[in-house]
């Protein structure tokens, strides 16, 4: 009898896109278990031509999202090495993946995740504060199916980048052409 080697389980800060339950559940077919959190001495940008933004280091600001997969009652519950590895590929070449410290809203405590920062700290495409709920109101809907595209694209031999099916999708809904 095979025994399976326990997993490892992580902590990912997540503050765009991601805080999204349908967005998570079309990505890793469960949503984790999560807690409000703040993310200190970084900020949350818009990006030009983009509807997710890129957070970047920048002292005396903060970020507010959640962190997903924290220990509740007494089960951990928590992103698993696969479903990291397709948060990875989602996230794409845009963002590096860095282990940052959060504060739990709820209990004040400190806590080490992951989180995706913007690659590129000089980017002049960046501005502004991006906006959850303005975000959800406009794009969700289309992001939503963008994303299960990108999971079923995911499973072709040759598949296309996330920023490439994102382009092609948003392109294609901007299309007055297409019904």
């Amino acid at each position: 009898m095979a025994s399976s080697a326990p997993q490892n389980l992580h902590s990912v800060f997540v503050y765009g896109s991601l805080l999204a339950d349908e967005v998570v559940a079309a990505l890793l077919n469960r949503v984790p278990q999560s807690s409000a959190a703040v993310l200190h001495n970084f900020h949350r940008f818009n990006i030009k031509g983009r509807v997710y933004p890129a957070i970047l280091p920048v002292e005396n600001k903060k970020v507010t999202g959640r962190v997903c997969g924290i220990i509740h009652s007494e089960v951990l519950l928590g992103v698993t090495d696969p479903e990291l590895n397709i948060l990875d590929t989602f996230e794409d070449v845009e963002y590096e993946r860095r282990t940052v410290e959060v504060s739990l809203v709820d209990s004040l405590e400190k806590l080490e995740a992951e989180a995706y920062v913007w690659g590129n700290s000089n980017d002049t495409d960046l501005y502004g504060d991006w906006d959850f709920e303005q975000w959800k109101a406009a794009h969700m809907k289309d992001f939503v199916k963008m994303t299960m595209g990108f999971m079923e694209e995911l499973e072709l031999p040759e598949s296309k980048p996330r920023v490439a099916t994102y382009e092609n999708f948003f392109r294609r809904s901007d299309d007055p052409t297409r019904s």
